[in-house]
């Protein structure tokens, strides 16, 4: 999916919202569990129940390996059910790979080729040979850069003698790899103003927000300080849209917060 793409299904919905399926077995609606596959039964009931609303869906691949290869078949329907019946919808695994560049190819082989997302995050730590073979494929790197973690003070926001941040050469160095018709970077909902920093050295570049609703960001504080002309965000929300009811209306109150995001969302898209 190009970036005019993503543009055009923004303003088409007036929606900048990316749903995570962040779907753990232990707190899905009790009576999926007599399904043959809950995980999956759960994923489409909630992709049903948001998609018009929403442009992006990012499940997490952390709560589909802890299930083993039962979770993997779970993750790669899910991401086959949304491209047959959603093909507007932009994919992201959110697997946060990032090894040496034989194995990065590997990764990128999997996600790209046999899963078929649109995109991978991707960590930055070791360098550019980590992050050139997912730029091999006509897909999207999304590259951690500020998150919302408190940890990310340990080594994030940590000054260079000349004062310059690691996010920020994350930022600098990066470019030199991509533009932002295949690059976007992880921004945390929690770090505010601090949209303003990463807005200086990538002002085109779309950043994909994790961490409103539950994880107490605020989309307000989001798209004052990181709207660009272009909106340039997709915004995550998971467990305050997919849990917002764990009884047999679960798709119904998903569809419920998912709309009222949205509707957030195109106040701040027509400002």
């Amino acid at each position: 999916m190009t970036k005019q793409e993503i543009i055009n299904n923004i303003r088409q919905k007036q929606s900048f919202l990316c749903v995570g399926l962040d779907t753990d077995i232990q707190k899905i609606p009790p009576h999926l569990l007599k399904e043959e596959d809950a995980v999956f039964a759960f994923n489409k009931a909630i992709i049903d129940a948001t998609a018009q609303y929403c442009v992006a869906y990012k499940p997490n691949l952390a709560f589909y390996e802890s299930m083993g290869v039962n979770g993997i078949m779970a993750f790669e329907k899910t991401v086959a059910y949304i491209r047959t019946r959603y093909p507007d919808q932009f994919i992201i695994a959110d697997a946060k790979r990032g090894d040496i560049g034989n194995t990065s190819e590997l990764y990128a082989r999997s996600f790209f080729e046999h899963t078929k997302v649109d995109a991978v995050t991707v960590a930055p730590y070791m360098g550019e040979e980590s992050v050139k073979p997912f730029l091999t494929y006509n897909g999207w790197v999304i590259l951690l850069v500020l998150t919302s973690n408190r940890g990310a003070r340990d080594f994030q926001l940590t000054e260079d003698a000349e004062g310059v941040r690691l996010f920020e050469k994350v930022l600098t160095k990066s470019q030199e790899w991509a533009t932002d018709e295949q690059m976007m970077y992880v921004v945390g909902a929690t770090q505010g103003s601090m949209f303003l920093e990463i807005r200086k050295h990538a002002p085109k570049h779309f950043l994909l927000v994790p961490g409103i609703g539950a994880q107490g960001g605020s989309l307000e504080e989001v798209c004052r300080y990181g709207l660009n002309d272009q909106c340039g965000l997709l915004v995550n929300s998971s467990r305050a849209v997919i849990y917002a009811d764990n009884t047999e209306n679960f798709a119904e109150a998903a569809a419920c917060e998912a709309h009222k995001v949205q509707q957030e969302m195109a106040c701040y898209l027509n400002l």
